[in-house]
């Protein structure tokens, strides 16, 4: 059949179109690199921290931290640069010049990001990849830690055991957490009932906002100071490092872990539970979480599954007074109460075995797979009815 002449002055012209809109992107992206390059410190050099999509590293850089792998498929839009910052200077030029070109800036620290936020735009967009820096400063005279934003909770913790059997950090329960997300996000965690969230324990940042200007807290101000601790720090600039201050645990806290199914009254205990967890010590957290597993007994051949986990603040004795005072349905005995450090604590809860070398936090590199998390917040216990249907479901 013949093609009409206008039709094929239409695809021409779109052609043409395509071409110019390329073009375009390129030059705009050339003069993006260059106005890094002209905005390079002379003691820190910003060249050997761009990667484009011609440098050979650009994907190894690029899928190092994706942690959904939802968002590493072929379709997936890609930055058309990735800088991972080495120095303070790099993150001022950074700002500097996606200001100048109004070019969209994601900031990525190289912890969890399910929703691939740090990583994925729907415009034309360049990634200021943080996880070179990383530095942790601890100073326990005054029990406070300076934390660069490229640092993982597990980095940290680790850091902290290494000089103290009695201090801690109230952050999350995974270690594989970026520490930059966490602390912009507010971040809670099992100590949450003694010392709040995560971002009721900052004293201090640095703050380098949309001129390039570094701030701490004195000189960006109260206002401002609050905003970057729970707010998403990424709508007024870039957060270097926060200052935290440590907080006191016993040299011994006590771990346990109780599952019980349906046929072990899982339904009565859950609901005790709803009524006296915010009730009980500061002192203890107890973690629900509820699965479906295999059953030998139950119609269908599958069964709900109830796992109650805990830290408390204290030992295995006192806790289990606790317990069976507030929660007896769950039957807790001394038996399944285990005796540990902080710092191995920390491993009980991340399922790593708990007599593991605890250098193991320092891997940055957790399981990748296909998900997606939804989270909400339960005011008021769920009735039991309620729960019932959800084992349904």
């Amino acid at each position: 059949m013949a093609i009409s002449w206008p039709l094929v002055v239409s695809l021409l012209l779109s052609i043409s179109s395509l071409a110019t809109s390329a073009s375009n992107s390129d030059s705009v992206h050339e003069a993006f690199v260059q106005c890094l390059l002209d905005n390079s410190h002379p003691s820190h050099p910003i060249s050997e921290a761009i990667f484009t999509p011609q440098s050979p590293s650009y994907a190894t850089v690029l899928q190092s931290y994706i942690r959904n792998l939802r968002f590493n498929e072929t379709y997936t839009p890609k930055p058309f640069l990735i800088l991972t910052a080495l120095h303070q200077s790099h993150i001022q030029a950074a700002i500097i010049c996606a200001k100048k070109g109004n070019i969209q800036m994601k900031i990525r620290s190289g912890g969890h990001d399910y929703d691939g936020l740090s990583y994925v735009a729907t415009v034309p967009f360049f990634v200021l990849d943080m996880f070179n820096l990383r530095s942790i400063d601890i100073d326990m005279e005054t029990e406070t830690v300076w934390v660069q934003s490229g640092a993982i909770l597990g980095e940290l913790y680790y850091r902290i055991s290494a000089l103290s059997k009695t201090h801690g950090f109230p952050a999350g329960v995974c270690p594989t957490v970026g520490v930059g997300g966490h602390l912009t996000g507010g971040g809670y965690g099992n100590m949450m009932r003694k010392y709040g969230l995560t971002v009721d324990n900052i004293v201090d940042a640095y703050f380098i906002d949309v001129n390039g200007r570094i701030h701490d807290r004195k000189s960006m101000g109260e206002d401002l100071f609050w905003a970057i601790r729970g707010g998403g720090a990424a709508s007024f600039g870039v957060v270097l490092a926060y200052k935290i201050k440590l907080v006191h645990v016993p040299e011994i806290v006590t771990v346990f872990r109780v599952e019980k199914t349906l046929e072990d009254n899982a339904t009565d205990i859950v609901d005790q539970w709803q009524h006296v967890a915010s009730k009980l010590p500061k002192e203890l957290f107890v973690r629900l979480v509820i699965d479906v597993v295999n059953s030998s007994t139950r119609t269908g051949g599958s069964t709900v599954r109830v796992s109650f986990i805990s830290l408390f603040l204290g030992d295995s004795k006192t806790l289990v007074s606790i317990m069976n005072e507030n929660l007896p349905l769950l039957g807790l005995s001394q038996s399944d109460c285990i005796e540990t450090s902080w710092i191995r604590s920390v491993l009980f809860w991340t399922n790593i075995a708990i007599d593991s070398p605890t250098d193991v936090l320092l891997n940055r590199t957790p399981s990748l797979s296909y998900l997606k998390r939804k989270s909400d917040y339960v005011k008021q216990p769920i009735p039991k009815t309620a729960l019932e249907g959800i084992w349904e479901k």
